[in-house]
């Protein structure tokens, strides 16, 4: 057995903000230097990709991504300073909440096995 944590971040009205979904896109973007192209990757139709991306940069009230028009030879997508910030500092985050959860754990494991020993249940 492991365990599994899905961190989300929520805003003050507990409606999603960023969390896995999201950052994975927002890397796809970066990979593929394209709003389209990463939402095929991810299976994700266009108009959902980009209203991901219109809520996080609405939310923060910056931009996240540098979009360049001119077809495929000049246009593009980048991610800004702010955007690589997001997803690097949401899978330290992540890590470190994975890592604390395990040893959660690993204390419940244990703590379940003595009872079961000693048929405290």
């Amino acid at each position: 057995m492991d365990i599994r944590v899905k961190v989300g971040i929520v805003d003050e009205c507990n409606g999603q903000f960023i969390g896995p979904g999201l950052v994975n896109l927002l890397d796809e973007i970066k990979k593929h230097k394209s709003i389209n192209k990463a939402a095929k990757a991810m299976g994700l139709s266009y108009k959902k990709a980009h209203r991901m991306v219109m809520r996080l940069e609405n939310d923060l009230k910056e931009q996240v991504l540098i979009k360049k028009r001119g077809g495929t030879e000049r246009g593009g997508t980048e991610i800004t300073p702010l955007g690589e910030m997001y997803i690097a500092e949401f899978k330290r985050l992540e890590r470190k909440v994975q890592q604390r959860a395990a040893i959660e754990f690993n204390v419940f494991q244990k703590r379940v096995a003595q009872k079961k020993k000693a048929k405290e249940y």
